[in-house]
């Protein structure tokens, strides 16, 4: 029997306060180092400013990197690029549905071993903010649930439900014990300053009514319990219990963030969101380094803020199934990190020097009194002072003026839509608008055509006999989820259908599905296919003409799904698949297929032989490319080298349609290239390999093809930056991060490329923000020297730096106009 609801609350209110003491001031468990004689004592508390790091308040910049989502062998270079970034803590979810497939089977091996990972970063120095969860969306499959907890009887998730707590707080749990026996919260020498339970709870709270707000508490308790020696969070969840601080997520929380909801909790933003993320059929947005640099600074001085997250920081690549619903493989290519770990410029170097602007000031903003002002309708002022120091935002939001206002005893013109720190309250050491930092341009570079119709095979999925064993048998169509246990994208739905012919009119086949794509086939022979879209209606509708012959005729259907959902109330309620299926001729009323006699087979001959691997490519009948090759359901396969050198590895598959990617073995992601955005372009066209997942020599590459395509244009391609540019004005504002008291050009190839060219150099009034190369983005001034200044500077060099001076250039060109040096330069 159930406790009543009152009790339960009375329960769980009292086992708050006996975990958290001392929640009012934000204190946790702490031990001591070095034994008697000692020494440091590390603990984490927080207040109403900031979390305390050894009773020192810290301001922190942080950044999501998913370690399911790259690999052990990025991990290094990933961190080490994210400090350089001026980043103090690197957060992660903890994904549980790679860890605990099967139940009570646990996998923390190769890109999940969470261990490693963490204490990669700890090495480099860096914190870490470890979101269990342990449901976290993440665009993941199932939100990181795993499927089976589907199958548990009387199962709600996210709810005042026993079997989810049971089974929620055994992983948690199991997850916390496992970071205290490695010794990886910080008071106990570790990196773990923060950890997070739940997620974004409050979005669907209501739709559980009596049985929300009782799980909150629950989960609240529950972690608190588990005494990690370092706050919990919750985002988005406003009323959070105490001792837990409820954080915020989203574009622009300086402006949507309600707050701390006690004046003992610091502001915290969990995910400030640097991309949106890619769905098929969708054109990639992206975020301006400016928008970006306005959305955090903007926080920190409003909101009082203290540790902002970029989300994400790195958002690497959906390998495998993993991906959620309509989620395409590659996950925030626009982040200061891209897919591949290469830097993205300007954000990533236009943040570096946020960063520092506001460390320099970490003491007034953190321990100073606070004042805010208005100098006008969409200009504010927000000031930061201590006995000794002083930090001043000047805020303009008007999106087309530039705004000049008076500030203590100076005039300052604030650039549409920016904010100008000042350090001291006096001199400006960051413009969020003004980007100072290089650009780059990311290429593909095709290293081998797969153009030889000799190396290609290929096997025809062969669809399945309507009289084949199946247990998934009866009159109605089965759920496909719950029949696939999301084990695989697809499920067979076949029947057979004995037509008499009922004189002149066409026939026409009707099917509905709940799923996102559907192929249909009679009689063996394709009829057609239907695919929905993320935003599009709940069921997708196939209507085509048909043929049938006197007696009986086979009916195939393939039902495929594109992800699982990975958020929303009541999600083990959800249902996919087909629905209704009616056959109807001319004028006649239509005959349902619903109640006949269905049989289902679970995924596809090939990879549930796993063809895709050397061991099970011999259970195909492999053959030569034929006219069938571009039909829908072909399975291919091919080597090719690896190309030589340290650039990321990339497939274009711009020729194929839909379906998924192997490599020696290794799913690399589903790819669907074929569902064009409105401007007319695939929303992924090129698919990310690990170099980790290659050898030196024929590496074996399996596509299995859905919807038809050419592999003869599929091309293996290197990435890289091939072209690096900057332009900077001479009354810019010197980087804080560098010795020159003077602005200047800074040019940085990637790891392992130099600088091969000069492109373009102009020292003078160069067209603004001309990338090109020519003469066509001179202005009418000039310096004729600028480019053998430039090149004696930076050819043959990695990085190079050049003064904006006229000295620098033999003198002044044009007295009297305002100058710039504008540089193009190619990397090789």
């Amino acid at each position: 029997m159930e406790m009543g609801a009152a009790v339960i609350m009375a329960v769980l209110v009292a086992m708050l306060v006996a975990c958290a003491p001392s929640a009012a001031a934000g204190r946790v468990w702490l031990q001591e180092e070095g034994g008697k004689n000692g020494t440091a004592r590390r603990e984490v508390t927080y207040d109403g400013r900031a979390l305390i790091l050894d009773g020192a308040r810290r301001m922190l910049f942080s950044g999501d990197i998913h370690y399911p989502r790259s690999t052990p062998e990025m991990w290094p270079g990933l961190i080490e690029n994210a400090k350089k970034g001026g980043l103090d803590v690197i957060q992660t979810y903890v994904f549980w549905n790679v860890h605990e497939p099967i139940q009570g089977q646990y996998n923390f091996e190769g890109r999940y071993d969470l261990v490693k990972f963490i204490r990669e970063v700890h090495a480099q120095g860096l914190y870490v903010s470890l979101r269990v969860g342990p449901f976290i969306e993440a665009e993941w499959k199932y939100g990181a649930l795993p499927f089976w907890l589907h199958g548990v009887p009387n199962i709600t998730f996210r709810s005042d439900n026993e079997p989810f707590k049971v089974h929620m707080q055994n992983f948690v749990a199991k997850i916390v014990k496992m970071m205290k026996d490695e010794k990886l919260y910080y008071p106990q020498g570790g990196p773990i300053i923060i950890s997070q339970i739940e997620n974004e709870y409050k979005l669907v709270e209501a739709a559980f009514h009596s049985r929300g707000p009782p799980y909150v508490q629950w989960a609240a308790a529950m972690a608190v319990n588990l005494q990690t020696g370092v706050p919990w969070m919750m985002c988005k969840q406003d009323d959070a219990p105490d001792p837990i601080i409820n954080t915020c997520n989203g574009l622009i929380c300086g402006e949507t963030f309600l707050g701390p909801n006690s004046p003992k909790k610091p502001a915290l933003w969990t995910e400030n969101w640097t991309s949106r993320y890619p769905l098929y059929g969708h054109d990639p947005r992206f975020r301006s380094a400016a928008d970006l640099a306005f959305a955090v600074a903007l926080f920190i001085a409003r909101k009082k803020g203290s540790f902002v997250n970029y989300y994400m920081y790195h958002g690497g690549t959906n390998f495998g199934r993993f991906a959620s619903s309509y989620v395409t493989t590659s996950y925030y290519d626009g982040a200061p990190l891209d897919e591949y770990g290469l830097i993205w410029q300007s954000t990533w170097s236009h943040l570096r020097e946020l960063h520092a602007a506001v460390k320099q000031s970490e003491e007034p903003l953190l321990s100073g009194s606070y004042s805010n002002y208005s100098f006008g309708e969409q200009q504010e002022g927000h000031v930061f002072e201590t006995e000794s120091d002083c930090v001043a935002f000047l805020v303009n939001f008007d999106k087309h003026k530039t705004s000049n206002i008076q500030f203590g005893e100076a005039s300052f013109q604030l650039a549409p839509k920016s904010i100008s720190i000042l350090s001291g309250c006096r001199t400006v050491v960051f413009e969020t608008a003004k980007i100072n930092a290089q650009h780059g341009l990311r290429t593909a570079q095709i290293v081998q055509p797969l153009n030889d119709v000799d190396n290609w095979k290929i096997f025809k999925e062969p669809i399945p006999p309507e009289i084949s064993n199946t247990t998934h048998t009866g009159n109605r169509f089965f759920e496909h989820l719950s029949t696939t246990k999301d084990e695989t994208d697809y499920l067979w739905y076949l029947s057979r259908y004995d037509y008499r012919s009922m004189g002149h009119g066409q026939l026409v086949l009707n099917v509905e599905s709940q799923a996102h794509v559907l192929h249909a086939y009679i009689n063996n022979d394709y009829l057609g296919s239907v695919h929905g879209s993320h935003d599009g209606p709940k069921s997708i509708i196939l209507k085509t003409p048909i043929t049938l012959k006197e007696g009986q005729n086979s009916i195939s259907l393939l039902s495929v799904m594109v992800g699982s959902p990975d958020s929303g109330a009541y999600m083990e309620r959800r249902t996919f698949g087909i629905r209704k299926v009616s056959i109807q001729q001319g004028h006649h009323k239509s005959h349902s297929l619903n109640n006949e006699l269905w049989k289902h087979q679970v995924g596809l001959y090939g990879e549930m032989n796993s063809i895709y691997t050397q061991e099970g490519s011999s259970r195909a009948q492999w053959t030569t490319i034929d006219k069938s090759a571009h039909l829908p359901l072909i399975w291919y396969k091919t080597t090719f080298d690896t190309p030589w050198g340290n650039d990321p590895v990339t497939l274009n598959l711009s020729s194929m349609g839909k379906g998924e990617v192997w490599i020696n073995g290794e799913s690399i992601g589903r790819y669907w290239v074929s569902f064009k955005t409105p401007s007319g372009q695939p929303t992924q066209s090129l698919y990310h390999i690990p170099r980790y997942f290659l050898k030196p020599r024929e590496n074996n590459l399996v596509l299995m093809e859905e919807m038809g395509g050419d592999p003869l244009h599929i091309t293996v391609n290197t990435m890289s930056v091939t072209r690096v540019s900057s332009s900077v004005n001479e009354l810019s504002i010197p980087s804080l991060l560098s010795r020159r008291k003077h602005p200047a050009v800074r040019l940085r190839c990637q790891k392992g490329k130099h600088i091969t060219d000069i492109e373009f150099a102009s020292y003078g009034n160069p067209v603004e923000d001309c990338r090109s190369s020519g003469r066509r983005c001179l202005g009418s001034c000039h310096a004729e020297t600028t480019e053998f200044v430039v090149k004696d500077a930076c050819l043959g060099r990695r990085k190079c730096a050049i003064p904006v001076q006229p000295a620098k250039f033999g003198g002044d060109p044009c007295p009297g106009i305002e100058k710039s040096l504008s540089v193009v330069a190619t990397c090789g």
